[in-house]
């Protein structure tokens, strides 16, 4: 397990994204759980797959890649929001979270953008 701040704020919030499809589910909702599972869940994954990328230029697409992904979780948290699924609160904690990610993959992306360039 990596342990560096990107890694672990990752996969923590893949968990509570985890919870929120099972709680969803048991609503009966699986129109909206299923795409915030499958986004919300891939920007660890990404993460983590980027760590093992073919060079710098692949590091930065899988970067780019979690990245869109938290834009589009952030989209979902706000309809579940909007339609009345998540309530300010676990919505607030949820946005937070990902916007967090989305700042740190921001950083991440443009310190190995710079790198490359250097080379």
């Amino acid at each position: 397990m990596r342990k560096d701040p990107l890694s672990t704020q990752s996969m923590d919030f893949a968990v509570s994204i985890v919870r929120l499809v099972k709680e969803l589910k048991s609503k009966h909702e699986s129109v909206i759980s299923n795409q915030i599972g499958r986004s919300g869940t891939s920007i660890g994954a990404n993460i983590r797959e980027a760590q093992y990328a073919h060079g710098k230029a692949d590091f930065i697409a899988k970067l780019q890649i979690s990245l869109k992904e938290t834009n589009e979780t952030g989209y979902w948290l706000e309809l579940l929001y909007k339609s009345g699924y998540l309530d300010e609160q676990q919505y607030q904690s949820l946005d937070s979270a990902c916007t967090s990610l989305r700042v740190m993959l921001i950083s991440s992306i443009n310190t190995a953008k710079k790198h490359l360039n250097q080379n």
